[in-house]
């Protein structure tokens, strides 16, 4: 099927001849690695135990309702934790916390002393971990858990938030590469 233009003639005509072949995973990460995304750490209190992870699969959904979602891959120690849980926070990093990022995305770290080195208090209304240097935090209730192949979508009511008066830029993350804001 082609997609031809209906604008002035300079503008491109697309045909999908070019993109007959299956996609692969690399151009897939590739082209989605150029769309630049903030970071967070969601978490959450499962059996007294503290989970966290990094991610950038996070977006606000509605405002009416309230609504966020979050993309957890399914072989993690997190997604048991926060689909058992039912209730998780999300810490918007700033651009100065980088090695929080990198901690909380490394693999097979203790599960136990997950936020010894991070200072952190239980949030308001759910009390789930929220880190102290977070530029904004979200409280969620789990709605609904969609598949997504090799992740879940967790969708959630947003039942508490705070943000920082300092109005701190975010931590991007683009290409494979974390990243600040410039003027």
């Amino acid at each position: 099927m082609a997609v031809e233009s209906i604008g002035p003639e300079s503008e491109p005509s697309f045909s999908s001849a070019a993109s007959s072949a299956p996609v692969s995973r690399d151009e897939f990460r590739r082209a989605c690695g150029r769309f630049a995304t903030g970071i967070c750490i969601a978490a959450t209190t499962d059996r007294g135990i503290d989970y966290a992870m990094t991610v950038s699969a996070f977006t606000s959904v509605s405002l009416d309702p309230l609504l966020v979602l979050v993309c957890v891959e399914k072989i993690t120690r997190f997604h048991e934790a926060v689909l058992s849980s039912g209730a998780w926070t999300v810490s918007v990093l700033p651009d100065d916390a980088e090695d929080v990022s990198r901690w909380f995305a490394e693999k097979g770290r203790p599960t136990n002393a997950q936020f010894a080195d991070y200072r952190h208090h239980p949030a308001e209304v759910t009390g789930m971990p929220v880190l102290d240097i977070a530029t904004a935090t979200l409280e969620c209730r789990t709605r609904a858990v969609y598949d997504g192949g090799d992740h879940d979508i967790v969708l959630a009511d947003v039942v508490g938030l705070w943000t920082d008066p300092r109005d701190r830029d975010p931590l991007l993350y683009v290409e494979g590469r974390y990243r600040r804001l410039a003027d």
